[in-house]
């Protein structure tokens, strides 16, 4: 069970980054509202890369 949760849990940060890269990529394209896309792409990146790096760290334990 504890493998399926660390699978779930890298996979869902893995999404929640590439989400992030996403919503940069959309608002610098679109060139309208690029600070808050950009502002809010980057704290998706940060988030979904704080939780891999977390969950790395806790299954090599």
């Amino acid at each position: 069970m504890q493998r399926a949760y660390s699978l779930t849990s890298s996979l869902l940060s893995a999404f929640i980054l590439l989400l992030g890269l996403a919503m940069i990529a959309g608002a610098v394209a679109r060139g309208g509202g690029v600070v808050l896309g950009v502002v809010l792409g980057a704290a998706f990146v940060a988030i979904g890369a704080g939780r891999l790096l977390i969950a790395r760290a806790t299954s090599e334990r």
